[in-house]
């Protein structure tokens, strides 16, 4: 049976500061190292096999910390290792290797689980935004699933360009029956589960997702949704 372990990055250091974050890559805060660590206590019981992050370092930081501070990987002695494009023209092989798989964690860096762009927002305070433009028109721009903000994308776009890496790249390893942890963003996360919970255009915007909270799908041979689990929702409760 294979499982698909989702995790919003942690608190990074512009969503403490409530300003629009998009593509701008900013890392972890405290709080977000944190919420990382207590993310791979959780995860202990679950031995990964393969990581995608988004390209954006609080994404890639969490993963890690999800992969270097779990008991289940340490156990297993493995250790991640990053896997970067090799169309890049600045790419030279550097991480060639002599090795042995099973002692590895492949971490696949992929921009199409690269947060929702928000165009002339980034770097902007969202209530300032707000009293700038009005509550409604900023609402429209964050929740609203086709209508981009200025120069932006809509989760709509978000959605065009995760869902379909989903069902290329990381589909794959699940119907091969392996765990796959994807460390993202609220709005790639959104798409992904949009897709596998069947959830509405309408409903969707509507989905908050926690920092630093892993969600744990059971799939079946064939890819179909068998169970979901929020970790540590029983204890919040």
């Amino acid at each position: 049976m294979a499982q698909l372990i989702l995790i919003r990055h942690g608190q990074s250091t512009w969503n403490s500061a409530n300003k629009f974050t998009g593509w701008v890559d900013v890392p972890l805060n405290h709080q977000g190292l944190a919420e990382a660590a207590v993310a791979a206590q959780k995860l202990k019981h679950y031995s990964i096999d393969i990581c995608f992050t988004s390209l954006l370092i609080r994404s890639i930081q969490t993963g890690l910390i999800c992969l270097v501070e779990s008991d289940a990987v340490i156990n297993q002695g493995k250790s991640p290792v990053m896997h970067h494009d090799a169309d890049d023209p600045d790419w030279h092989g550097w991480d060639h290797h002599a090795g042995h798989p099973d002692e590895e964690i492949p971490v696949f860096p992929a921009q199409a689980l690269d947060e929702r762009f928000y165009g002339d927002l980034q770097g902007l305070n969202k209530a300032e935004t707000a009293a700038q433009y009005g509550d409604e028109q900023v609402h429209l721009w964050r929740r609203s699933y086709a209508v981009r903000p200025p120069g932006g994308e809509s989760l709509a776009d978000t959605v065009a360009r995760a869902v379909p890496f989903f069902k290329s790249r990381i589909l794959t390893h699940l119907l091969a029956g392996e765990t796959v942890l994807v460390a993202a963003h609220g709005n790639s996360l959104r798409a992904i589960i949009m897709h596998l919970e069947n959830i509405s255009e309408a409903e969707i915007p509507l989905l908050e997702l926690k920092t630093g909270v892993p969600i744990v799908y059971e799939l079946d041979d064939e890819g179909k949704l068998l169970s979901k689990q929020i970790l540590g929702e029983e204890a919040a409760r």
